[in-house]
Formats: C-alpha cells, structure tokens, sequence
C-alpha cells in the first residue's frame, strides 16, 4: 500500500502525542501535511476558556463597581441641586460649540509651544552636558535655569509673565495674553524637557563617543550623529508624557484673559451661575488628552519589547 507524505506526517504527529518547535506550529495545517495533536487542541482550547472566562470576570466586576458607584451618588442627599448645578443638559449645549471654538487656541498653542519646548530643552541639556573648563559658565546658566523653573510653580509663572510684562510698559514688547502665556508655558517646560534630554545623553555610554572619535568624528559631529540620535530615541515616551501635561496646562492662559476653552466655559458660568461648562471644557480636554496617552503607551510597550529582544532602541 502506498503511504502518502501528508498521511506520514499525521501519523507521526499522532504517534508523538505532541509536535512544537517547527513551521507547521506556527501556521497548523498550512498545506504541509501538519495535524495538530489532541493534547495541543486542548491546550488551545483550555486557553480561550480561560480567556472568555477572564473576560467575564472582569467585565462584571466592572458592572458591579458602575453599579455601586451610581447608587451611593444618586441616593445622596444632594444629588438634585448637584445634578441641576453641574449636569444641566440645557447649558451643555449651550457651552459645547463655544468650548470647542475656544479649543481651537489651546490646540495651537499645544502645537507652538510645543516645537519651541523642544528646541529650548534640547539647547539648554546639550549645555549642560558640555565639556571643558571653558564651558563653565555656560553650564551653571544652563543648571541655573533648569532649577529655577521646575522649582517656580506654573501658575506663578503664568501670572508673572502674563500680569507683570505688560505692568512694565516696554516699548516693543507684546502685551497679548496668548502671546505672554505662551512664552510662560515654553520657560516653564523647557526646563522639563531639557532634564529628559540630559539624561538621555547621559545614558548614552561613554564608549559611544569614544568610538565615534575614533573614527575622525569631532566632538560636535560625535554628539550629532552618534550620540543625540540614541538620546531622543530612548527619551521617546517621557517626551510624550510632558507634551500630555502641555496640553493639559495650556488651559491655564486663561487667567490673563485668552478665550480659550476655560475661559470660554467660564464666561457662560459667569453668566448663568451653571457650572456645566465647566464639566464640558473638562471632558474636551479629556477627550483630546486620551488618544496621546494611548499612543505614549503604545511608543513605551514597543520600545520595552524592541529593547528585551535585543532590538535597536
């Protein structure tokens, strides 16, 4: 009798009891004559019932926890003027397009500032990571900098810039709020950034640079082409994290007047005492700030399995 070659490899696997470790378990039974033995088809069935059951669990755990929480808050004694105050249907459309016209500002200044922190951060860690006695100096500035606006609270900062700039009467000088607020938010986290970016270069090691030299790179091309490139690579998801907070914080240029979405939802409470706008201006930025967070997670997951796999970082 004439045995096929598909026919002796299912017996084989069968006889075997188990067969792993080749092509055929990667795709079963893609056109080589692979059938999967009984005991791996209970594995795999074993791992989607654990699977649905996980799911499960925690998809009622969740409903369970919703559950709680919406009767402890509906059943409190203030409930109804808190539903009335701050979950008026009536003022949330009322504020929804005005909030969402005063986003537009914050968006741009997200994306300007941003660039500008970038930049500043970047010149202020390559000083500070400079070498030689003659850089001095340039390097206490640099630390000088760095310590004075990350220990100056933002709001302070903000209010400063914003309230004494113009107090000053300086010829040439803008007194725009958008202008003023945005240039706070740049000196503020420009002093952030450039910590992250030190730090990336710091952990660059030594020999980087050393090889670098030795084949004829000055220093400047060493730390252009050898060493920042690695930096900024590994500072990817810190980055990210500070540009969630910028955008976040860039709601606080209100203060000195700018219609952004805050101060658009803050005049409507002005007016109406209704502090819904509120409650829309903050689920905007919400909105916005989730897909950046997801996406820096996504960067942070990927570098992490890049960098177990002995993959480029």
């Amino acid at each position: 009798m004439t045995v096929t070659k598909g026919e002796s490899a299912a017996e084989g696997a069968n006889d075997n009891g188990d067969m792993t470790g080749g092509a055929g378990d990667a795709v079963p039974g893609a056109g080589d004559g692979y059938v999967p033995s009984e005991r791996r088809l209970e594995r795999e069935r074993h791992k989607r019932a654990r699977a649905r059951r996980a799911t499960a669990v925690a998809a009622l755990s969740t409903l369970v926890t919703a559950a709680v929480l919406y009767l402890v808050v509906v059943n409190a004694p203030g409930w109804p003027r808190t539903k009335e105050t701050f979950f008026s249907a009536q003022y949330a459309r009322e504020a929804f397009p005005k909030v969402l016209e005063g986003l537009w500002l914050n968006v741009r200044l997200l994306i300007v500032c941003g660039a500008a922190v970038l930049v500043l951060g970047m010149l202020i860690a390559v000083a500070r990571t400079l070498r030689g006695p003659v850089f001095f100096p340039l390097r206490v500035l640099a630390a000088a900098y760095t310590d004075f606006f990350r220990g100056l609270p933002l709001i302070i900062n903000l209010m400063i810039v914003v309230l004494g700039v113009p107090a000053l009467r300086l010829q040439g000088v803008t007194v725009d709020p958008v202008l003023l607020g945005g240039t706070a938010l740049t000196l503020t986290y420009s002093a952030y950034v450039a910590e992250v970016f030190r730090a990336g270069i710091e952990s660059i090691h030594p020999s980087q640079r050393a090889a670098a030299r030795s084949l004829g790179l000055t220093n400047r091309q060493a730390l252009r082409y050898v060493v920042l490139p690695q930096a900024v690579r590994r500072q990817v998801p810190p980055l990210l994290n500070d540009l969630v907070s910028l955008q976040k914080d860039t709601g606080l240029v209100s203060i000195g007047g700018a219609v952004d979405a805050v101060r658009a939802a803050d005049i409507i409470v002005g007016r109406s005492l209704n502090y819904t706008p509120y409650i829309v201006a903050g689920l905007v930025f919400v909105a916005l700030t989730i897909p950046m967070t997801r996406f820096t997670d996504w960067v942070t997951a990927r570098m992490d399995r890049q960098r177990a796999q002995g993959g480029s970082i």
